[in-house]
């Protein structure tokens, strides 16, 4: 009975002696162009370019990419220690100009193509699928050139493929349904958008996008109106809510929608959230992906009801936090003009990390020293400091989360774990829900945070839940 590596070496051998055919050359092409990962890090550039799913996915590729290198080049190549293939007979239209000199065992090509893919198939299925057949290719053609065994790319592809499948773990998938809501039976139908009112954050979502110019399309009859420094959105929505209006909409980020809800639920109309900010985490949490979404239920006069929470009377639709996020969230917006939104906030968190200072709070009566208190309208999965998606709009509860600073669990290491979603299970994270929420800032005034806005400093807070909030939205269930 052969062994599995006679059946390798015979495999590799029968590749070798293929005829010679234009493919030869395209296969040596592909094998070189995927070296050091040029190939991925291409079309993780190309997909990332667009938002939503495929940006998620480019990002969790090349993390798992990256991950898998690691794994192979430093850990298994060295523990196994296979050698090349011998190239002696190999034809020589098919060799690489540069040979490789590592190990053989696993396919470090092979493996980063899987974990690639696989990465791109967890938030895009449908981009991972188009993309499979070239990983596979990856993977043979180092078969082809003959720098690998058969047996080493079918390692590197396992291997790949469980590094990326792994980063659920650390980044869970979110899920493709939405959060559970009440259902709703009292928003109006309105032809063309007439009698809403739609107030515009100009500023908000990607440059070469006009939201108001979109909206004015899709619901031709609606009043559009831009904010800008003589109105912002409570303003231009409290007039028109007065004047009449039948309801009210709104285009921006989280902290636009925020601010419209407050309105809303004053005069008691209902909104139509038309997702056009950078993340718009409550549209898609509600199940509002694309402004088509939101417009087909304004047709349609579906809607459904949602939770609300406020702190110190203002509402807020996802998170509120004390400590390190406020001060971070100020620092950003200092700097965002200049240094743009991402890169600010990376500064940002560094130069909070570097400098920040632990907070004493009192929570409902207990005393708690701690470096962040975050509190959700509902509550968060995965647990950690990084909230990621709602199961539900409608739990009544508000989710406290906390990194304590009692403990000799270092400042970098102990928000860094927590953002990463591992502080689950270190001593420093704590969480509870609760339907109210006393805290007292023992150490001082303190800023607060909600939905990526900033408020007064005060020393206490009253976080608690508000009457339901009637969103537009088209939804089966």
């Amino acid at each position: 009975m052969r062994s599995p590596r006679d059946l390798d070496a015979r495999l590799h051998s029968l590749v070798g002696s293929l005829p010679r055919t234009p493919a030869d050359r395209w296969l040596r092409r592909l094998s070189a162009f995927a070296d050091r990962g040029k190939l991925w890090f291409l079309i993780a550039l190309v997909l990332g370019s667009r938002r939503g799913p495929l940006r998620r996915g480019a990002i969790r590729g090349i993390g798992s990419m990256l991950f898998s290198s690691a794994v192979v080049n430093v850990v298994l190549k060295r523990l196994f220690g296979r050698v090349r293939p011998d190239l002696e007979n190999l034809q020589t239209h098919r060799r690489l100009r540069r040979e490789p000199g590592s190990l053989s065992f696993p396919s470090g090509h092979s493996s980063s193509a899987a974990a690639f893919v696989t990465g791109m198939a967890m938030e895009s299925p449908a981009a991972g699928t188009a993309l499979a057949p070239l990983a596979l290719g990856v993977g043979y053609s180092r078969v082809h050139v003959g720098v690998h065994y058969p047996g080493d790319v079918l390692a590197g592809l396992a291997v790949g493929s469980a590094v990326a499948a792994a980063s659920q773990h650390w980044w869970r998938r979110r899920p493709t349904d939405p959060a559970r809501v009440r259902t709703a039976h009292t928003a109006p139908a309105l032809a063309e958008g007439e009698g809403l009112v739609v107030a515009v954050n100009p500023r908000s979502g990607p440059d070469d996008y006009d939201p108001a110019e979109d909206i004015r399309r899709l619901l031709p009859r609606a009043e559009v109106v831009e904010t800008g420094e003589e109105a912002g959105v409570d303003e231009i929505l409290g007039t028109a809510a007065r004047g009449g209006a039948t309801a009210l909409g709104v285009a921006g980020g989280d902290g636009s929608v925020a601010a419209a809800a407050a309105v809303a639920l004053e005069h008691g109309l209902p909104l139509a959230v038309i997702p056009a900010g950078t993340l718009n985490h409550f549209a898609r949490d509600v199940g509002l992906e694309t402004p088509q979404d939101a417009v087909d239920a304004v047709l349609a006069g579906q809607a459904v009801k949602v939770d609300v929470a406020e702190v110190n009377g203002t509402p807020f639709l996802n998170t509120s936090s004390i400590g390190a996020y406020p001060e971070m969230v100020r620092r950003r917006d200092r700097m965002a003009a200049k240094l743009g939104k991402w890169l600010a906030l990376s500064l940002a968190a560094a130069q909070v990390l570097r400098t920040g200072t632990p907070l004493t709070l009192e929570v409902d009566g207990r005393p708690l020293r701690t470096w962040i208190l975050f509190v959700g309208n509902c509550t968060y999965t995965p647990r950690g400091l990084a909230p990621a998606y709602r199961p539900r709009l409608e739990d009544g509860l508000l989710d406290v989360q906390y990194l304590r600073a009692d403990l000799r669990f270092g400042r970098t290491r102990a928000v860094l774990a927590t953002l990463l979603g591992v502080s689950e299970h270190a001593r420093s994270y704590g969480h509870f829900s609760a339907e109210e929420v006393r805290v007292v800032a023992r150490s001082g005034p303190e800023r607060v945070a909600y939905d990526g806005e900033m408020g007064e400093p005060a020393t206490e807070f009253l976080f608690r839940k508000r009457e339901p909030l009637t969103v537009y939205c088209c939804r089966t269930r």
